[in-house]
């Protein structure tokens, strides 16, 4: 997933994906707690995915306040 990507959905799609990336996190914090987690990267990518979801979230946010 891509910035481009992200900028191209609505913030309720935005929300929904960040909500989907935060249940993945736990889920990979719970195998590595267990030692079953085997694509240990997977968690650095979820990491960045939801800063990055965050940050379009952002600056969605902020075009919409200078625009009003």
């Amino acid at each position: 997933m891509d910035a481009k990507e992200l900028r191209d959905k609505t913030p309720d799609q935005l929300r929904d994906e960040l909500a989907n990336l935060k249940k993945e996190a736990f889920n990979l914090r719970f195998q590595q707690a267990t030692n079953q987690l085997e694509n240990t990267a997977r968690m650095r990518q979820v990491r960045r995915n939801v800063a990055r979801v965050k940050t379009i979230l952002n600056e969605k946010a902020a075009s919409a306040a200078a625009e009003a």
